[in-house]
Parts: structure tokens; sequence; C-alpha cells
């Protein structure tokens, strides 16, 4: 559902899958969806997600619409049954992505969250040293999510492409830096700590871009950077922040979190995951280990697997109302001039 450039990413993702087909594709934009159903040979198209239902010869749907339309488009999927895998944010508020997980469990659906970076085996490796207590008590962290296309056009000139444009009006749905890859970096820095977030204060900036913050029909009012200082569940503190005016970044993203009896670095940058290890012996003289990791299948497999009886999908719509949750929060904290609020 949705025929843009991510569902292109989903698309291919998907037919690396063996077993898995390709049925049809869903958009109200008739020139986009008729595009998107040539190039992937898809056999059907629809206008609607109703349309699709009422075929409704399909197993599973991956949602790759505006973050708006998660909500109005993944209800209808979960009351007929389907499995779905959603993109991130799983809603655009609290309420709404836990009424999506409230749903999605009664109908005892599969349902997952397209955070990609879970698929970083680096990432992987580091929650389960961590759950096993390779540095001990979790008491201070700091992570980064930085882009950079804002300042430099590595993958093309935002000004004149719908693709960015959306991401920085809040008029068509966007929650800005914090909605689109604040959420990536929180879960990845909470995934790898394996703990929630108890308290948040945040601090949200949008830039001038062009003259009179628009272009076109997109105004240029969604938040640009977000700066976040967190308290965990166990008491542990540290920052997290995001931007796309990270000059020199292309998508990095790196967190670094130190216990009590050691600290690790995990990061990807480049396409690149890396993982480095402080402990033991290396710890006294404060020298970092690099740690290799092995493969870790991919949000797309794994939704696909637990659809044929495998393991349960992770991150599933729980986990996406818990981000969304201080999301909010977060977004809340900005507007009150960056006053700490309870998750």
């Amino acid at each position: 559902m949705g025929t843009g450039g991510m569902a292109a990413q989903h698309a291919r993702s998907f037919r690396r899958i063996p077993g898995v087909a390709l049925v049809g594709g869903v958009d109200t934009d008739a020139g986009r969806r008729a595009a998107f159903a040539a190039h992937f040979a898809l056999p059907r198209s629809f206008a609607s997600v109703e349309e699709a239902l009422d075929w409704g010869d399909f197993d599973a749907a991956t949602n790759v619409t505006p973050d708006r339309a998660h909500y109005p488009t993944t209800l209808p999927l979960i009351a007929a049954g389907k499995h779905v895998l959603c993109e991130k944010p799983l809603a655009t508020s609290e309420a709404d992505a836990a009424e999506m997980a409230a749903r999605a469990r009664a109908a005892d659906i599969v349902n997952g969250v397209n955070l990609t970076y879970r698929n970083g085996r680096a990432l992987q490796h580091a929650a389960r040293l961590i759950r096993a207590g390779a540095i001990g008590e979790v008491r201070h962290f700091e992570a980064s999510y930085l882009q950079s296309w804002l300042t430099q056009p590595a993958w093309g000139d935002w000004r004149g492409a719908d693709q960015w444009l959306w991401r920085l009006s809040t008029a068509h749905g966007s929650k800005g830096v914090l909605g689109d890859i604040g959420i990536h970096i929180l879960d990845f820095v909470t995934f790898a700590a394996g703990l929630g977030v108890a308290e948040i204060s945040c601090r949200l900036k949008t830039f001038p871009k062009a003259p009179g913050d628009r272009i076109g029909e997109y105004p240029l009012d969604a938040n640009d950077s977000a700066v976040m200082h967190l308290a965990l569940s166990n008491g542990a503190v540290g920052v997290v922040h995001a931007t796309r005016f990270a000059s020199g970044h292309l998508n990095d993203l790196r967190a670094r979190i130190y216990g009590d009896r050691g600290g690790l670095e995990v990061a990807l940058e480049r396409g690149a995951s890396r993982l480095w290890l402080s402990a033991g012996e290396n710890l006294v003289a404060g020298r970092w280990q690099p740690v290799p990791s092995d493969p870790v299948p991919t949000v797309y497999r794994r939704f696909a697997d637990a659809i044929r009886g495998g393991a349960p999908m992770e991150p599933d719509f729980a986990r996406g109302a818990e981000l969304q949750a201080a999301l909010d929060r977060a977004e809340e904290s900005a507007a009150a001039g960056g006053r700490s609020l309870a998750v």
C-alpha cells in the first residue's frame, strides 16, 4: 500500500524471499500506481484499501503510505484478518498507535513495524551482549542519527523532489526529523540497552530553507533537528539527537552505552555495521576491541517467517506504540520549552 520510493524498497526486498509473491499495489494516484505495477509486474492494482479487500485474495500487506495515512489504512486490514507490516512511525499519535496495537493483538494477526536498523548485525549483537551482562548495569549513553540531505545533494536536490519535500511539511503529514529518523535512533539505543524510556526532555528546531519558508504546495515548517535528554527505566541517563543538517554524514547512526563494568559502541555508518567493546582487561587499560557479528535476517524476512509460523515478529505494533508515546512526550516537551515529562 503506497507506491512511492520506499515502497520500491519493500517490493524488491519481498521479491528476494523464496515463496513470497507480490500480487497487487494500492495507491490513490493512478499514474504512480500504474507505473509501479508495470515496473514490478504486479497482476493487479487498486485505488484504495477497500478495493483491495473487496478482491481479498492476499495474506498480508505492507503499508508504505505517508505517516498520517498509517492509522486509517491499517485498521481495515486488521479487521479483515490480514497480516500487516507498517512503515514507521506506526501512527502520528500515541492514542492511534495504541489502538492499532490493541486491535492487531485482538485479531491475532502478525504485525510489525519497519524499523529497518534492527537489521544491523552489530546492533543485534550489542543487544545480546548487554542482556548477557557484558557491561554490567547501564548508567549512561549517547546516540545520534545524522543526515545531510539538506546541505549536500548526495541523493538529489531536495528542493525539487516530492519524496523529500513532504518530509519538511506538517501539512503533508510529516512529524519532521523527530518522527522520520528520531524514532529510529530512539529504537536503536533503547533496544540495544534493553530498557524503556521513563522521562524525556526535548528541543526541536526548524531552520529557514527557502524564501517564505515554502516551495510550491509545501510549507517548510516541520522540525529539522531534535535534541533529547532521556532517563531510562533503570535510571540511566543520556542524550539522543537527530538532524538533517549534519554536513558530511549521509546517513549515520551511532550509540555509545556505558555500564558499571564496561562500555560498548555500535554504529551503522556508510552502510557498514560495526561494534566495539571495552570490558575486562581492556577496561582497565581503556582499550576498545572490535567485536565481529553474524548477519541477521531482514525485517521483511522476519515478517514472512512469522506468517509461516516461525518466531514472533519483532519489532511489533506494541513496540511502535511504545515509541510513539516517547515521540508524543518529546513534542509536548519541546512545546513547553524543553520541560522534562514522564513517558
